[in-house]
């Protein structure tokens, strides 16, 4: 039996193109989820898939890092899977272990490897990046939802006494919202 896997690491990108591939490659079934492949849902859904082939099943990735974020991982699901008299065939990287030679074995660690050093150079400009745009003062995160002038007099109406409720409407923002608004108000006036 072909069984695929997809994965995606965060809830707004499509695992559509990796459904797509999995089906065009004739994959009777799917594990599917949006998670980090360092998470422990992205290891409860490879538990999953393990569990679910037999000997002679074919496991097939669109990516050899759709199985998890570090090589060790990696080298364990490809372990596992092999445990169980499964192959593994990589789309992308047109690798497959059911011809299990050691030019084959090698590959695969490679792939591994390569995949890990990407995940590391882009955590690594991505860190860069961020203490870049701080140092430049630049602001980090999403932005208030209020600007300065609009808590200030958000504040000043609620000391002259309107309710949250009403200020949220007057706002056009949560009650949740109103309430940190203040919160801050208060912490910059007790300064």
């Amino acid at each position: 039996m072909k069984v695929g896997f997809a994965r995606v690491s965060t809830k707004e990108q499509d695992l559509n193109i990796q459904l797509s591939k999995l089906d065009a490659h004739g994959c009777e079934k799917i594990f599917q989820g949006k998670q980090s492949g360092a998470s422990i849902r992205n290891e409860e859904k490879l538990k999953e898939l393990i569990d679910f082939i037999r000997e002679g099943d074919e496991v097939i990735v669109t990516r050899l890092d759709r199985l998890g974020r570090s090589l060790k991982s990696i080298l364990e699901a490809i372990e596992s899977i092999h445990k169980k008299g499964a192959c593994l065939n990589i789309i992308d990287g047109s690798l497959n272990t059911k011809n299990d030679n050691p030019f084959a074995t090698a590959m695969i660690n490679l792939c591994g490897v390569f995949a890990q050093l990407e995940r590391d150079l882009i955590k690594a400009r991505t860190t860069e990046g961020r203490e870049e745009a701080k140092a430049k003062g630049k602001h980090m995160g999403r932005l208030p939802a209020l600007s300065d002038k609009q808590a200030k007099e958000l504040y000043k109406d609620k000391l002259n006494g309107e309710s949250i409720s009403a200020l949220a409407k007057k706002y056009s923002v949560s009650r949740p919202t109103v309430h940190r608004t203040i919160e801050r108000m208060e912490q910059k006036n007790n300064k």
